[in-house]
């Protein structure tokens, strides 16, 4: 059964930064696409960064330049660091394994506030 536990939310001043975590088991991470998606609320859940197994990236108009994303296999996690945050970057950050399935984890909340 695939488990994803993201961390690395909290509340953070326009300009900060944050970095996100998420440990996945149940799936052969080394071979999987991962991403991080985000709901802001009153919106749909949000495609923010791909990482493939080979670790080539993509993002999101809105994040590029500012957040990255990466892997270590070794301890199936996922990373994704995150600069110069917005008020507009608020929202539960999700992370997924592309093609693994419905599960979902319980999400981390960022909040960029002054």
């Amino acid at each position: 059964q695939v488990h994803l536990v993201e961390s690395g939310g909290g509340l953070v001043q326009p300009g900060g930064s944050l970095r996100l975590s998420c440990a996945a088991s149940g799936f052969i991470f080394r071979l999987y696409v991962m991403a991080w998606f985000r709901q802001a609320p009153g919106k749909q859940r949000e495609l923010v960064a791909t990482i493939s197994s080979g670790g080539t990236t993509n993002y999101v108009d809105s994040v590029k330049g500012r957040f990255t994303i990466s892997r270590e296999n070794a301890k199936n996690t996922v990373y994704l660091q995150m600069n110069n945050l917005k008020p507009e970057d608020t929202a539960v950050y999700y992370c997924k394994g592309i093609g693994t399935g419905d599960d979902w984890g319980q999400g981390t909340q960022v909040t960029v506030s002054s």
